[in-house]
């Protein structure tokens, strides 16, 4: 509907106090270019006819207005407000892009009309407006196409953020069975993400995955465990790899696994069994179902017969799985075929639990386990600070995420290479500050990931660097007993390549022989030394086993989360500038031209961004810059987080576009 800006309906001063309330009773600040803020109070001037024209019409004697009671109150505030201040409460500069497209005045612009349905209401329906009535939820329309992805998008990624910060508040649904039965596959497919490796070898999911998921309206929470095994022996068959069967059968890392996947079952509200069909029933099968009756027989279970593809042998590989005592129902996670009948059932046994209470006892459980999900304190900030725990294989980066949380999240093992998913867990420090702690894979050598039999290693490297780039702080984790490695400075030059503020936390420090009161100083200043790229990060030495300083890491990771998100005033930083400058003079380019440097700016931050504005249109060397950059640090700060500095020079004659002329 082709709508204008400049409308003359009759109802546009009641529209105007309507807006004008929604605004005060809802506290929201008004705009600054409204007269009514205040910035703009002194400004407000009434004219008489305006105040005539938004006045109710009484001449006739009439004893009813045909506006709302409280109009009249408002009218003085509505008296102040222009057409141009009105327009601003409703519609922003940027949403508000004029479609060129389209041409004519109608581009970018509303109508009363418009307005009216918006808020649930006919054309001339005045009800809407009453004054005592609940403020509208819906936001105006916007003609801008850029702005509607924008907000579409921000939707989509709080919703999804909402969804793994609830996590303790929503039903939990584990996906449990034998290894290699396709539980990941299943996990990856019901979630609609790519969160969980999926490979052709048992024992590659070790901890438990956590991932919301919709389905019918209905909001719960997936949990993706490992494989349930009695012997793993008797898993060794000639067609896996030889570095899977020698992972999965490690002293301790079969128990660790099943102490993982019961976690996830005490806390679930229903569990769904996957089994392999094309394998058929096994003894395997027969012992989970038993635990699952023996120990959690208040927990609805549902049946899913994976690998089911063959539209028409599907439901008779099912059929071979009712002596477990439950429904069996044909999906495959490859295709997606039967997986929306799971869903339905999987819903519908969800809310007969919450009907009958059901499970009280299992929102008990997560409340338990899940305590560092819980929601934060009021006044904290709305996101979570996410911090991905990196560095190589067997340096204690999961014993460190279990002595910061104060639970066996992670397994922990001798064996490198013990972590293989990226596993996101909620925290709320005793501040009452929120964390999403990563705990990663180990990152070995290019040409050693490649040369590994295993395949599943590429897999996990993957998402260990893919949790930095998702991170707010990266904490790199070095091992003191051997010292800094190669690989160590290449993740330091990925995480200030990717921007991310760094803790340098040097585990194991209890294990060092030897050491003095001088040792810290000085392994600290060898640390620096050779890990240049990121240099400037907040050290910790810590010891994982024994506790020694595990809380400082959290205090330095909120310290360089401040900094990466800190902004500097122009004037601050001009004045640094020119000081570096005056000490320091920018060297002459070519032709004999002496460079200068104009002013400086913030751009951004996250990280912090500053451009430099000069006479010349050259590349600085790059001592100079980095000169620069040292100032800025010396004199402004900003420990913990890497400083972007970009130069720009003026644009040579003749290169200017063409002026644009006043409208």
């Amino acid at each position: 509907m082709a709508v204008t800006r400049a409308c003359s309906s009759p109802h546009r001063p009641v529209l105007q106090q309507h807006v004008v309330h929604k605004h005060l009773s809802s506290g929201m600040p008004l705009p600054p270019r409204c007269p009514l803020s205040r910035s703009g109070a002194a400004k407000a001037r009434v004219a008489p006819s305006r105040s005539r024209a938004l006045a109710p019409d009484n001449s006739e004697g009439e004893a009813q207005s045909p506006l709302p009671a409280d109009v009249a109150r408002l009218s003085r505030l509505a008296q102040a407000l222009s057409s141009h201040a009105f327009d601003s409460l409703l519609l922003d500069e940027e949403e508000m892009e004029t479609e060129e497209s389209q041409g004519g005045d109608d581009a970018g612009s509303w109508d009363d009309g418009a307005m009216l349905v918006e808020h649930g209401a006919e054309p001339g329906d005045l009800s809407v407006l009453d004054p005592d009535a609940p403020a509208p939820s819906t936001a105006p329309v916007y003609k801008s196409r850029r702005a509607a992805r924008r907000r579409a998008s921000e939707a989509r990624e709080a919703a999804l953020g909402a969804g793994s910060r609830s996590g303790a508040a929503l039903p939990r649904v584990a996906i449990v069975g034998r290894p290699n039965v396709g539980k990941s596959a299943l996990f990856n497919r019901l979630a609609g993400s790519d969160l969980a490796i999926v490979h052709d070898a048992p024992g590659v999911t070790r901890d438990r995955l956590y991932c919301p998921a919709n389905w019918g309206g209905r909001d719960f929470l997936l949990a993706d465990t490992g494989g349930l095994m009695a012997d793993a022996a008797a898993l060794l068959a000639p067609e896996h790899l030889a570095a899977a069967a020698r992972s999965i059968s490690a002293p301790g890392l079969p128990a660790a696994i099943e102490r993982q996947a019961a976690a996830a079952v005490a806390e679930a509200a229903a569990v769904v069994l996957c089994v392999d069909g094309q394998e058929g029933p096994t003894a395997g099968d027969e012992e989970i179902v038993a635990w699952l009756r023996r120990t959690f027989n208040r927990l609805p279970v549902l049946l899913a017969v994976n690998k089911c593809e063959a539209p028409g042998s599907g439901d008779l590989q099912a059929a071979q799985f009712w002596g477990l005592g439950l429904e069996p129902i044909p999906v495959s996670a490859i295709s997606g075929t039967g997986t929306g009948d799971l869903l339905d059932a999987l819903v519908r046994r969800l809310r007969e639990g919450e009907d009958e209470d059901e499970d009280e006892e299992a929102g008990e459980a997560a409340a338990a386990v899940g305590g560092a999900a819980a929601s934060a304190a009021p006044g904290t900030p709305a996101a979570p600070v996410a911090v991905a725990i990196i560095g190589r294989p067997n340096v204690g980066k999961s014993s460190i995420l279990n002595a910061l949380i104060g639970q066996d999240r992670s397994i922990v093992s001798d064996m490198a290479g013990t972590t293989r998913d990226a596993v996101d867990t909620e925290f709320t420090a005793p501040d009452g500050t929120r964390y999403t702690l990563i705990d990663t894979a180990g990152v070995r050598r290019r040409t050693a990931v490649a040369a590994s039999p295993d395949g599943a290693e590429t897999l996990s490297v993957n998402r260990a660097l893919r949790a930095v780039r998702r991170a707010d702080v990266a904490v790199l984790v070095l091992d003191a007993t051997e010292g800094i490695a190669q690989q160590d400075f290449r993740l330091a030059e990925y995480v200030a390549a990717e921007g991310r503020a760094c803790v340098i936390v040097v585990n194991k420090w209890d294990a060092v022989a030897g050491k003095g009161a001088a040792s810290l100083a000085e392994f600290e200043t060898n640390v620096r030394a050779e890990l240049r790229p990121v240099e400037w990060a907040n050290m910790v030495f810590c010891s994982a086993t024994t506790g020694l300083r595990i809380p400082r890491i959290l205090d330095a990771v909120r310290a360089a989360c401040a900094e990466h998100r800190r902004r500097v005033p122009t004037a601050t930083l001009n004045m640094v500038v020119r000081d570096a400058v005056a000490w320091r003079a920018p060297p002459a380019l070519s032709k004999n031209k002496q460079a200068r440097v104009y002013y400086a700016t913030q751009t951004a931050v996250a990280p912090p961004t500053f451009v430099l504005f000069t006479n010349v249109n050259e590349k600085f060397p790059e001592d100079y810059k980095r000169y620069i950059q040292r100032q800025l640090r010396e004199h402004i700060g900003f420990p913990g987080s890497p400083l972007r500095v970009y130069w720009r020079g003026k644009t040579p004659r003749g290169e200017e576009g063409p002026r644009k002329g006043r409208k």
